[in-house]
């Protein structure tokens, strides 16, 4: 069940004199829609303070303990796997946007910290597979290299799915390459085997004469 705070609620406490009620003076929504900033003042102080309202969302850890949806645990995750990588801070906060808004599509407003792991794992592999592997890795618990190799064959196999054209340039690469290294090695056999005509006749002189020469010294 998604809950939204009415306008009128005067259940908001003033946070300077603790008076139970206030007034909305000014309301805006945030860019993306997902939040609510409401202005309100006191009748009691006449001081304003704001207020930031969203739909609620819970998250349940594996302990069973409940806790608000924080977008920045997203991101602090997302951004230890992605060490190293050319990940930018606006691409980690639109991700951790991107997994909210994939969460609250489905409707409920309470949700598995599994859940979340698992909408993190597809806008992520768009985004840089490298921090795809290590994610994926902690949060499926691998424990070998098998797991490792299983999961980038299964990136390999939908990367030549989806883009045939990528295999078919690696494959004239490799081909070129191929045909590079034998004609490479051509020349360098010919270059040894002429390298030193004098020696090779040297040594294919015959051995009588060669006897001979040593008798007489």
């Amino acid at each position: 069940m998604t809950v939204w705070y009415s306008r009128y609620f005067n259940g908001m406490y003033c946070p300077f004199c603790r008076y139970p009620d206030s007034r909305v003076v000014d309301t805006r929504t945030s860019d993306d829609g997902t939040v609510v900033r409401r202005r309100r003042e006191c009748p009691n102080c006449k001081r304003r303070f704001t207020t930031l309202e969203t739909a609620a969302l819970v998250v349940v850890k594996r302990s069973g303990a409940m806790e608000p949806f924080n977008r920045e645990k997203i991101i602090d995750g997302v951004r230890k796997a992605s060490s190293g990588r050319p990940v930018t801070t606006d691409q980690l906060a639109l991700l951790a946007q991107q997994v909210e808004e994939s969460i609250r599509s489905n409707g409920g407003s309470v949700i598995a910290t599994d859940d979340v792991g698992k909408a993190i794992l597809e806008p992520l592999r768009k985004l840089d597979e490298v921090a795809y592997l290590r994610f994926a890795s902690v949060y499926s618990n691998f424990d070998s290299l098998d797991d490792f190799e299983q999961l980038i064959d299964q990136l390999k196999a939908e990367r030549l799915q989806n883009h045939p054209e990528d295999y078919d340039a690696h494959l004239q690469d490799s081909q070129g390459h191929a045909e590079d290294c034998s004609q490479n090695r051509k020349p360098q056999n010919q270059e040894s085997q002429s390298r030193d005509p004098e020696s090779h006749e040297s040594a294919n002189q015959d051995p009588e004469g060669q006897k001979s020469e040593k008798s007489r010294a």
